[in-house]
């Protein structure tokens, strides 16, 4: 999976409350009306500015707080490719992997806001078409990889008819 786009950057301990404002709860129904308020609380122009294709890169301790899932999800609805940061809320992660967003780990701070990207999941590489600095990630795991590739872990598993590792 090979992607392009332009970074968005944000600091250390975004939040799931940065990324889905607690005060939109209200909106948990209707996500794709609660993606157009993505990262409003750390950013307000940020839904109103990314395109698909666009990277959400962080700090350390990307998406700590609640276990909702609603904010990689809204993430992912307004057309992140991926986010990428030096460390994740481990449940974070998880959701992000569950509902079909790659979610990788790098060092993130030779990246600048408004750079453009290309990110290899499979050769595991970051390469700074701007700046011209490649990074290299571990490689996302082939089980995660094919969960991605299916959109996520209800339609990997709607596809397969169970949860498949090969």
């Amino acid at each position: 999976m090979l992607f392009k786009g332009k970074v968005f950057k944000f600091g250390d301990d975004i939040s799931t409350d940065h990324i889905a404002p607690g005060r939109l709860f209200h909106l948990r129904s209707n996500l794709p009306e609660l993606a157009k308020h993505v990262l409003e609380d750390a950013d307000p122009t940020f839904a109103s500015r990314v395109k698909p294709g666009d990277f959400v890169v962080g700090g350390k301790n990307f998406g700590l707080g609640s276990s909702r899932e609603h904010a990689p999800t809204i993430i992912e609805l307004a057309g992140v490719s991926a986010v990428l940061a030096k460390s994740f809320a481990r449940i974070f992660y998880r959701n992000a992997i569950n509902v079909g967003l790659p979610v990788l780990i790098c060092d993130t701070d030779r990246i600048n806001d408004g750079d453009e990207l290309e990110v290899d999941l499979e050769q595991g590489y970051v390469k700074d078409l701007t700046n011209g600095e490649e990074m290299k990630f571990d490689p996302l795991p082939p089980v995660m990889i094919k969960i991605l590739n299916d959109g996520g872990l209800v339609a990997h598993i709607q596809k397969h008819g169970d949860f498949k590792l090969d």
